[in-house]
């Protein structure tokens, strides 16, 4: 695989060109200069970066919301989609000016027919991505050398697919595959140790803790397999949908249950040992008013932190329930199909009309709305912009778009901190470990700043 080294520093657009904010930010957010100040301000009309656009309003007047994160700590791993099992990651360290440190391509990117639907994994200093053809490659974190990469897609698989993602655990890494297989491959060479095939299609990356590998298929069933040698342990099912979103979300596990999530917009808690059913909720508006919003998906990933279940759907339900008895804590009528991120008191998440909103964990109130680009050409609305994270990363929000662009956000009031030009459009969130930032774009670059 070709490698890119570069010592270029992480090119941040001045915001002197930005009618939108002035830089009169947070004194935690002093010691990230967001502008090169080498650069001159460029002639030309200045066109706000953040629309104006909005469909939610705060809860609290501007300014009245004193939120205080948790201090930032470090992560040296990220072994799972969504971080760890319970997807609560709260606020990851890295440096206080982060630069590109090293790119490779990671093989097939995305085109018409496939998508990268699940982000890379990194465990034990090395780097896992999945390109879009099942090619697995293993890359060191510190300098992007490769140190092994495998093959999976089938020989008679003439069609593609779309794959569902990794995970790590004891030195092993688990794929679950678009053609309906699960592999267990060694963590140090690519070697594969054991395959159980599904037979059905699966979009969502396992989650596995304890020794269990939880898999969820495109016909909504929860298959729980033993690490050790694919066998099954045990399964459950819910409802069938005909149609769904692309991609799915990877189940969430703690405290011995494990929270799954379906395209029918259910959302079911089981015990991991027997999957037995604790409770079980829907997460569906009731007031759906059109084909799209009808698609109740649970697309964004299940969080549990510190005794809640912490949900979100496109059909326009934000929840928060308790994990032992499924009562809901609060509830809000929020869609969204990327997974919410739990940082102290505090909920980020980012909704169906491309909002960016803070929430107060406690009871469900919105504490600041930034509405985010909606259309590559706004003049037009043409070219819609998807934007996918966010991620918390010492005290900025990282978010990510189709339009080949990546945003710094205050977490504290939702305001522009700086931008960051992709090699592609992004359509998998950023993730965090060891001090480094990665990005995976479309063009199949993966991208990492330190």
């Amino acid at each position: 695989m070709p490698n890119r080294h570069s010592q270029s520093r992480l090119r941040l657009l001045p915001l002197a060109l930005l009618a939108v904010l002035s830089l009169s930010a947070c004194s935690s957010l002093s010691n990230w200069d967001p502008f090169d100040k080498k650069q001159k301000p460029l002639q030309g009309e200045r066109i706000a970066v953040l629309s104006n656009e909005r469909s939610l309003r705060a809860d609290v007047a501007p300014g009245e919301a004193d939120i205080v994160l948790p201090a930032p700590s470090d992560n040296p791993n990220w072994p799972i989609a969504g971080g760890y099992a319970n997807h609560a990651m709260h606020h990851i360290s890295v440096r206080d000016n982060i630069e590109e440190v090293w790119s490779n391509d990671i093989g097939s990117g995305a085109d018409d027919e496939l998508r990268f639907v699940s982000s890379p994994i990194v465990a034990e200093g090395v780097v896992f991505t999945m390109d879009t053809e099942s090619q697995i490659t293993a890359y060191n974190l510190q300098k992007g050398d490769t140190v092994w990469d495998a093959d999976l897609e089938p020989d008679q698989d003439d069609e593609g697919h779309i794959g569902g993602g990794l995970a790590f655990e004891r030195g092993r890494i688990f794929v679950a595959t678009g053609f309906g297989v699960v592999f267990a491959l060694d963590a140090k060479s690519g070697a594969i140790q054991w395959s159980e095939k599904i037979g059905i299609p699966l979009r969502a990356a396992p989650t596995v803790r304890g020794g269990r590998v939880f898999i969820v298929t495109v016909e909504n069933n929860l298959i729980a397999l033993d690490a050790r040698d694919g066998s099954t342990l045990w399964t459950h099912a819910g409802s069938q949908e005909t149609v769904a979103l692309l991609g799915a979300a990877s189940p969430a596990v703690d405290n011995g249950i494990v929270v799954v999530p379906y395209s029918s917009g259910e959302l079911f808690a089981l015990k991991v040992d027997t999957g037995r059913v604790q409770w079980q909720e829907n997460l569906v508006s009731i007031r759906r008013t059109d084909a799209v919003a009808a698609l109740a998906q649970i697309r964004g990933r299940p969080v549990i932190d510190r005794g809640r279940v912490i949900a979100i759907s496109h059909a326009g339900v934000m929840a928060a329930i308790d994990l032992r008895t499924g009562r809901r804590v609060w509830a809000r009528e929020i869609g969204g199909t990327e997974s919410p991120w739990v940082a102290g008191d505090y909920i980020y998440t980012i909704t169906n009309d491309n909002e960016l909103i803070c929430i107060s964990r406690e009871d469900g109130k919105v504490l600041w709305v930034r509405g985010l680009p909606r259309f590559e050409d706004p003049e037009d609305r043409e070219d819609a912009i998807i934007w996918t994270g966010p991620i918390l990363a010492s005290d900025r929000l990282i978010v990510a778009g189709s339009n080949s662009e990546a945003l710094a956000i205050s977490p504290y009031d939702g305001r522009l901190i700086g931008i960051v030009e992709m090699p592609d459009g992004v359509s998998v969130a950023p993730i965090i470990a060891n001090g480094t930032v990665l990005f995976l774009a479309n063009d199949a670059e993966l991208v990492a700043y330190r």
